[in-house]
């Protein structure tokens, strides 16, 4: 019988500021057999997320480089296909970290059965998944909300961004506050996932925007831009205030570090000032799923996505999350045979 081929998105150059499409290369390849305690998945659904930037260069970080050559990984979830393991059988659907393909063989012990009666697999990838979690850590162990708090919230319109503005007042906040760029998505913030108030980032003067949206000051800021969102929020931020330094999509594509402290070195060594990871909260997972898949269920966390399909479009949709395209979470819907 003839070797089973599939499609990846392997890494053809390391970029110098912003990613090019001649950056990745498509190529089909052989599934390699599976080996004892391993499982083949037929992926139905990626994660493209702006963090996958910075594991294109080779520079230190919190998680490994993509190396020249081999396929990029992310999150994914897929149907179980062929399994010698004893934990997970064929027709199970798990999520796990080997994106970017449309097969993946997978060491069992590295997959997550998933329960698609609860939630639709691919808001495993989002809501239940590290985007989920990444604003329930943040705002309940990093930057921990109290009734009554000024929140502020970057890249608000994002995956991340949009959880966490809803979250924020479930757990008591008086007063959301969320960026986001451009007049469209600016409304979107308020209509769609609640925030009080909207800054558009694309018309400049982020800390004059804050003070109108915020005269009293901030008490918790989620940063997920870095720059001069980061700037205006420790101008704003009040006595006693917390700040979760949890991206800085802004500076990703920069070719030389901007002036200033490294923040995002901050945040990959969880420094006070409160550098987050969402791998040090992975305990936390149950807690959040058992809260979340609830407010999924009855309506009230709102979650948006933006959906390319095809593996052969995942680099166009990182490029996209760069330049600000998708609302919600950006995912690929992968087009694979049976």
């Amino acid at each position: 019988m003839a070797q089973q081929k599939t499609t990846e998105i392997r890494l053809a150059a390391r970029p110098v500021g912003e990613p090019r499409l001649s950056d990745f290369e498509t190529v089909v390849t052989e599934i390699p057999d599976l080996r004892d305690g391993q499982i083949l998945v037929r992926n139905t659904w990626m994660s493209v997320d702006p963090y996958m930037r910075g594991r294109m260069d080779d520079a230190e970080s919190y998680i490994p480089p993509f190396q020249i050559g081999a396929p990029l990984e992310g999150g994914a979830v897929g149907e179980v296909i062929a399994s010698r393991s004893d934990t997970i059988p064929v027709g199970a659907f798990v999520s796990h970290f080997l994106g970017w393909r449309e097969h993946a063989v997978v060491n069992a012990s590295d997959a997550v059965v998933i329960d698609t009666t609860v939630a639709p697999a691919q808001a495993y990838l989002s809501a239940l998944g590290t985007t989920g979690l990444t604003a329930y850590a943040a705002l309940t162990r990093v930057a921990p909300v109290q009734e009554g708090d000024v929140v502020f919230v970057s890249g608000a319109a994002g995956a991340v961004g949009s959880v966490a503005g809803q979250l924020a007042r479930k757990l008591g906040a008086a007063k959301v506050i969320g960026s986001a760029g451009g007049p469209v998505k600016a409304e979107k913030l308020v209509s769609s996932f609640g925030f009080d108030a909207a800054l558009d980032h694309r018309r400049g003067d982020i800390a004059g925007q804050l003070a109108a949206a915020a005269p009293e000051g901030v008490d918790v800021y989620l940063d997920n831009v870095g720059g001069d969102h980061l700037e205006a929020a420790v101008g704003a931020i009040r006595h006693g205030g917390r700040i979760a330094l949890v991206g800085a999509v802004s500076q990703y594509n920069e070719a030389t570090p901007p002036a200033g402290p490294n923040l995002y070195r901050a945040a990959y060594r969880e420094v006070t000032l409160r550098g987050m990871l969402v791998t040090s909260h992975l305990h936390l997972f149950p807690e959040w799923i058992e809260r979340a898949a609830g407010w999924l269920a009855d309506g009230t966390l709102h979650t948006e996505e933006t959906v390319v399909d095809g593996i052969a479009e995942a680099p166009a949709a990182l490029l996209g999350v760069l330049r600000g395209a998708n609302t919600g979470k950006m995912l690929v819907r992968l087009a694979t045979d049976r």
